[in-house]
């Protein structure tokens, strides 16, 4: 067993080859999201820009990416299928705190203004803290029995009509690969009873960027090779189909299938990212800080199983 102490102690990645990058730029049309509309022309969502304070976020988003584009050099691939209108959720992997920037910023210069679950403490660093409430962030107590609270206020959030971004990790990951660790099963439950809700299925996209582990951020000079992915809707379908009588919240073990689905998925589309097979002895438990065996799903989500 690993302790946390050690764990974190972790020695930097080894970067990004260009060779990498070119493979997925041969496969995938690739942009650089640090720039308004990387996708081309498409419609603002200007209701939700102009209710989400659009100045502060106008300076918030100018800063991160510049920040950003001076720190990496960025390549992201799938934008264009952030829909126009209509709620969504995206599940993003956290392996440096750069993970948390690098989606939000996509989804911004793409014309959307998702709220964001992070943890409250980042509402308190000095300037930048004020600014992440102004732009929609919603901060999460940890470690203080407020889920339930959490998990309601962020239902509320998708049934009003805002898209919702989150981490499921919770923290950086733990494991000592800084593959996708296990996930808390608040997203899922908020997937699912969300979609029963709405009545019917809340798109659900994975987010995986790798990369930004190997910068040095005292000299990150010459910059790095990062990646992003946002992936097709992750189908969970199946798993709505008894939800009128489910009663008060859906069955725990939908929501332990849809966050395995979760999960399995952000790793499969790391593997490719980073051109690299996942520890063949299982997933990084994150109460246990050791491996154990992925567990068996209900359906596909292999990189085969949804069209780029």
């Amino acid at each position: 067993m690993v302790s946390a102490g050690k764990v974190s102690s972790r020695k930097n990645v080894r970067p990004l080859s260009n060779e990498q990058v070119q493979k997925l730029t041969a496969r995938h049309v690739c942009v650089d999201s640090t720039y308004d509309l990387p996708t081309g022309p498409r419609r603002i969502n200007t209701r939700e820009v102009n209710a989400q304070n659009p100045k502060a976020t106008a300076r918030l988003l100018a800063g991160v990416s510049h920040v950003l584009r001076h720190r990496m050099k960025l390549k992201v691939w799938g934008l264009e299928r952030v829909p126009e209108d209509g709620v969504f959720i995206t599940a993003a992997t956290h392996v440096t705190q750069f993970d948390v920037f690098v989606p939000m910023m996509s989804l911004f210069h793409q014309g959307r203004r998702p709220r964001y679950m992070a943890k409250a403490e980042m509402a308190h660093w000095p300037v930048i803290g004020k600014w992440f409430q102004l732009v929609g962030m919603q901060p999460v107590e940890r470690h203080k029995g407020k889920a339930q609270a959490i998990e309601e206020e962020s239902i509320e959030i998708l049934t009003s009509g805002r898209p919702l971004t989150v981490w499921p990790e919770g923290t950086v990951t733990r494991d000592p690969g800084r593959w996708p660790m296990s996930l808390k099963s608040g997203p899922a439950h908020i997937a699912l009873e969300a979609s029963r809700r709405l009545g019917y299925m809340v798109p659900l996209h994975c987010s995986v960027t790798w990369g930004a582990a190997s910068i040095n951020h005292f000299w990150p000079w010459p910059r790095k090779n990062v990646v992003m992915c946002f992936d097709n809707p992750l189908p969970y379908t199946d798993l709505l189909t008894d939800a009128q009588s489910w009663g008060q919240e859906p069955p725990r073990e939908l929501v332990r299938e849809l966050t395995n689905r979760i999960r399995q998925r952000m790793e499969n589309i790391m593997a490719e990212i980073r051109g690299e097979e996942p520890p063949a002895e299982g997933l990084w438990d994150y109460r246990t800080m050791s491996r154990r065996p992925r567990p068996e799903l209900s359906a596909d989500v292999s990189l085969e199983a949804l069209p780029d």
